[in-house]
C-alpha cells in the first residue's frame, strides 16, 4: 500500500484552504515599502540636484532689478524676451569675449579629453595585455595618482611651466589635461575583461602589427570604456578652475569657468554683469548636457558590461 504524500498530513481537517505562509504574506508588503522608500529617496535627491538648475534657468530670464525683487523660482511676465535680450548682451559684451571663452573651453576639453582618452587607453591596454618587468609597480604608481587631488599638483605644475616659459599660454592648461590616472586604471580593467588573448594571437598570426591590432580590434571592444573615460575627462577639464587661475593672466586665454569668475568679482563695480554671469553659467552647462545625451547609450552599456564582468 502506497503511503500518502507528506504534504497531505499538513492540511487542516475538513479540506479547508491551506493557511498562507508567513514569509509569503509579508513579502509583497516589504517589496512595496522598499520600492516606495527608494523612490522617495531618489525623488528627494533629484529635487535637490535640479533645484539649482531650475533657479538658474528662471533667474536668467530676468533683468538685474528683477533678480532680487521677484519670486526666485518662477518666471516673470516678459521672461521670453528678457532671456534673449540677456543672451544677446552676453555674446556682444566686451567684443564677444564670452564666445572666446566658450571656444577656449571647447578646445581645452574637447581635444584634451580626446587625446587623454587615447593615451589612457594605450597605457591601460599595455598594462593588461603585455608581460614585462615592473608592470605591477608601474600600475601601482599610476593608481596612487588617483588619490592625489588636482589642487595639490597645481603649484608644482606652475613652477615647472614657469621654468619652461609656458605660463600664460594655452599649453599650460592643455598639457596637464592629457594625463588621467583614473582613465588608465579603467582602461586596464576593461581591457583585461573584454579583449580576449586568443583574438590578439589570431591577429598576430594574420600578420597584423601591435599598433594596428590595437586601433582596429581592441579599441572596438573597449569602446564603452573609452566613452566613459572621455566623458569623465571632458567634464573634469571643462569644470577645471584652479589650474587656469594660477596659469593664465590674459583674459583672451581664459576658459569659461575662470571668465565667469572674473566677471563675478567685478559685480560690485559693474552691476550689469550680474545678469550676464547668470546667463553665462546657464549657457556653460549646455555642452555638458549635450555630451551626456549624445554618448549616454555607449556610457550606459559600458557601465552595465563592466558590472557584469
Amino acid at each position: 500500500m502506497t503511503a500518502a504524500p507528506a504534504t497531505a498530513s499538513k492540511r487542516p481537517r475538513g479540506g479547508g484552504p491551506r493557511p498562507p505562509r508567513e514569509d509569503t504574506a509579508r513579502g509583497p508588503r516589504q517589496s512595496i515599502m522598499s520600492r516606495s522608500a527608494a523612490m522617495l529617496i531618489m525623488g528627494v535627491f533629484t529635487l535637490y540636484f535640479l533645484t539649482p538648475i531650475w533657479w538658474l534657468l528662471t533667474t536668467s530670464t530676468k533683468t538685474g532689478g528683477e533678480i532680487t525683487s521677484t519670486a526666485p523660482l518662477w518666471f516673470t511676465a516678459n521672461s521670453f524676451g528678457t532671456f534673449f535680450n540677456n543672451l544677446g548682451r552676453l555674446f556682444t559684451y566686451n567684443d564677444g569675449l564670452f564666445g572666446r571663452w566658450l571656444l577656449n573651453s571647447a578646445i581645452y576639453a574637447g581635444i584634451g579629453a580626446l587625446l587623454g582618452t587615447v593615451i589612457a587607453a594605450m597605457c591601460g591596454y599595455a598594462l593588461a595585455k603585455y608581460e614585462f618587468k615592473g608592470r605591477e609597480a608601474i600600475f601601482n604608481i599610476v593608481l596612487s595618482g588617483v588619490l592625489v587631488p588636482a589642487t595639490a599638483l597645481a603649484l608644482p605644475l606652475f613652477l615647472i611651466f614657469s621654468q619652461a616659459n609656458l605660463t600664460n599660454t594655452m599649453w599650460a592648461v592643455f598639457l596637464p589635461s592629457l594625463v588621467s590616472p583614473f582613465g588608465v586604471y579603467l582602461a586596464r580593467i576593461y581591457a583585461a575583461a573584454s579583449v580576449p588573448g586568443e583574438l590578439l594571437e589570431a591577429a598576430r598570426l594574420d600578420g597584423s602589427g601591435e599598433v594596428r591590432t590595437f586601433f582596429t580590434v581592441s579599441t572596438r571592444l573597449m569602446a564603452p570604456a573609452l566613452v566613459t573615460i572621455f566623458l569623465f575627462q571632458f567634464v573634469a577639464i571643462w569644470n577645471n578652475f584652479f589650474l587656469p587661475l594660477i596659469m593664465l593672466r590674459d583674459q583672451v586665454l581664459f576658459p569659461v569657468t575662470l571668465g565667469l569668475y572674473a566677471w563675478n568679482s567685478q559685480i560690485s563695480q559693474i552691476p550689469e554683469l550680474r545678469s550676464l554671469v547668470l546667463v553665462g553659467a546657464l549657457v556653460s552647462i549646455v555642452p555638458l548636457i549635450i555630451a551626456f545625451l549624445a554618448l549616454q547609450r555607449f556610457w550606459s552599456s559600458g557601465l552595465g558590461a563592466g558590472g557584469v564582468k
